[in-house]
């Protein structure tokens, strides 16, 4: 529904200090912004309740994920706070090989938000939501003194169920295994740097956000063993792969010439003396599998909308453990370490 033909609000053009008081105006709020649009389960009470038998019906262990947005700006090309907020957990559960099923949503609104915002991003999710076939099921609202937060953070909390013989976990890397990608890297990092208008640049970035989780079906249906998942985020793929190295005890040996990198990220790191691979990503994973399976997983990502431009993009070997090297273009190498500190505040 658009602003344009949603029902006349109560709330008011602004969230309020009222909205948060546990009161009519905040039971106001969370009836017209949450409920009616999620379709919280849990009706008045304090939690939402799910029959075990429908969770046991996927599997044999419970997946339970949570994470915190505090994206600046709240909406960029791609995506908004909301579409980051949904994808992000359903992608954390789908890379421990969990079918995602239902989500917890909690917000902290900054006083004088407009109310219009908190529609769009509540919109937002619930479109992410159901794109996903994820339940949002229970939730919170709190309202904070202006300038206490910055305009509103979002926490999501998912369940998933992982089936029967899916052991996926950092410690497994193996030498002789490969190592993949689903696309290219670091548009997310780019979009929202760009997004807040300091380099001003006219090039067409837009986050890669999106849910992950039929995609790590489609890898599992032709290499029930995949050995690693993660998704790439915070720290880009260079801080997954140091994570896989120091997990495992082996080394990681990635190909520079291999990487998908767009030409439009490309310029935004020579600009800043940066590097792709410490940007983050919304909707890339990095896999580690059977060296003799690379190719059929390969080709199951490829023919996949969220892995088309995926690629193998390197090899485990025994030494020297726990360190990642990228062999560059130019035939030298050149160690990849953990990220220190952080490339860009507020990304994700």
């Amino acid at each position: 529904m658009t602003a344009n033909h949603r029902p006349r609000s109560k709330l008011g053009a602004t969230v309020t200090l009222a909205h948060g008081g546990g009161g009519r105006a905040m039971h106001e709020l969370i009836d017209e912004v949450f409920v009616g649009r999620f379709g919280v389960s849990g009706g008045s009470e304090d939690q939402a309740r799910i029959a075990l038998a429908d969770l046991l019906a996927h599997g044999d262990r419970l997946a339970f994920s949570t994470d915190a947005y505090v994206v600046d700006p709240l909406f960029f090309p791609g995506g908004d706070i909301g579409v980051l907020a949904v994808n992000g957990t359903v992608n954390d559960l789908a890379v421990g090989g969990a079918i995602p099923l239902l989500l917890s949503c909690a917000v902290i609104i900054e006083e004088g938000l407009p109310v219009e915002t908190l529609h769009r991003v509540a919109e937002s999710m619930q479109r992410a939501a159901a794109a996903a076939g994820v339940a949002i099921v229970t939730g919170d609202t709190k309202v904070v003194n202006r300038g206490a937060a910055d305009k509103l953070f979002i926490t999501t909390a998912g369940i998933g169920v992982i089936p029967r013989g899916i052991e996926i976990a950092a410690h497994r890397a193996a030498p002789g295994d490969a190592v993949l990608i689903n696309g290219f890297i670091g548009d997310h990092g780019a979009t929202i740097l760009n997004a807040r208008g300091d380099l001003a640049l006219e090039a067409p970035l837009q986050s890669d956000t999106q849910p992950l989780h039929a995609l790590v079906r489609s890898m599992l249906a032709v290499c029930p063993d995949v050995h690693c998942l993660r998704d790439a985020t915070r720290g880009g793929l260079a801080t997954v792969l140091n994570e896989f190295a120091q997990s495992a005890g082996v080394a990681i040996y990635i190909d520079e010439a291999s990487l998908p990198v767009r030409d439009e990220v490309r310029g935004v790191c020579a600009i800043l003396g940066l590097d792709p691979m410490y940007f983050a990503n919304e909707g890339k994973l990095v896999a580690v599998v059977p060296g003799e399976r690379a190719d059929a997983v390969l080709a199951a990502m490829r023919a996949h909308p969220a892995g088309a431009q995926a690629a193998i993009i390197g090899q485990v070997a025994a030494l020297p453990a726990g360190v990642v090297t990228l062999r560059t273009r130019f035939g030298g190498e050149r160690i990849v370490d953990m990220l220190v500190g952080e490339q860009l505040p507020r990304i994700c």
